[in-house]
């Protein structure tokens, strides 16, 4: 008899979390690939902006990459990579451009060249059926998100800004230099908080030139974003002399997704003073 996944262990984001293993061969050499399970409510997207390449999510799902970095931080076989795809990719809650596949790889043992990139990309969505189940450990990370200051004592902190994100063959690699640094963005992950004026939060990941290579920003309102982006671009897509090229079609979909954002916080303004809402979308 198969096994039937139930959901509320699905939904189960906590340590001891369950996961996907897959092995998969890429670049000459075999992989095991670990990805979430269907059911977890969590939700990424990406984009490049400023030349930085973004990790977005709400603070459900950065709880959900700190747990997924610092559990591989203590994966000592080579080989081992952290994929997260469909179904728990979502578009920009800026403009619905469509997100990338985002890769953790624990670069102090694990290669990831473009010739790997290349391979699992290629793989990507996988649909056959997992090897088997992993219980992902993350003893210490909720001590360490307790006192963060404590983790991060200027001491520690010297010697672990060197890890790398990149773009490669249409993948976001988040890829550390060693465990420990895989550790501080764990905690710089789980850590974040978008609940003031902004509603929103943010944190640099990688090397520092003229700018960081990586930043994971959280919204307060990431999954009503997305929905209101989505709106906005088929609004905008519908329009018989909508744009082709994105440089031009992306301004008219944020001035769309803000008239929309602002006619909704309109009609519930109008809600709770017990009027009749106004029209639009």
């Amino acid at each position: 008899m198969r096994a039937v996944q139930r959901p509320a262990n699905a939904r189960y984001t906590g340590d001891g979390m369950k996961l996907h293993r897959r092995t998969l061969r890429l670049a000459g050499r075999d992989h095991t690939v670990v990805g979430l399970r269907p059911g977890a409510r969590v939700r990424f997207s990406t984009n490049l902006f400023h030349g930085t390449w973004h990790v977005l999510s709400d603070p459900r799902g950065a709880r959900v990459l700190g747990r997924l970095l610092w559990g591989l931080s203590y994966q000592a076989r080579p080989g081992t990579l952290v994929v997260v795809d469909r179904p728990f990719l979502v578009p920009t809650p800026f403009d619905a451009d469509p997100a990338d596949p985002i890769v953790l790889v624990p670069a102090w043992h694990t290669p990831f060249t473009g010739k790997t990139a290349r391979d699992l990309a290629r793989r990507l969505p996988v649909r056959r059926p997992p090897d088997g189940t992993v219980r992902w450990r993350t003893h210490g990370l909720d001590d360490a998100l307790a006192d963060w200051q404590e983790w991060f004592r200027a001491e520690w902190w010297k010697d672990r800004c060197d890890g790398r994100v990149k773009r490669l063959h249409g993948l976001v690699a988040l890829m550390p230099r060693t465990p420990l640094e895989m550790r501080d963005w764990a905690v710089l992950a789980g850590g974040m908080n978008p609940s003031g004026r902004h509603g929103m939060d943010y944190v640099y990941f990688g090397s520092w030139g003229h700018g960081s290579e990586g930043e994971i920003q959280v919204f307060r309102g990431f999954h009503r974003d997305v929905s209101v982006s989505r709106r906005a671009r088929a609004d905008v897509l519908a329009c018989p002399d909508a744009p082709a090229d994105p440089a031009e079609l992306r301004p008219l979909i944020w001035d769309r997704h803000d008239l929309i954002k602002r006619r909704r916080a309109a009609a519930a303004a109008t809600r709770r003073a017990g009027g009749a809402p106004a029209p639009g979308p």
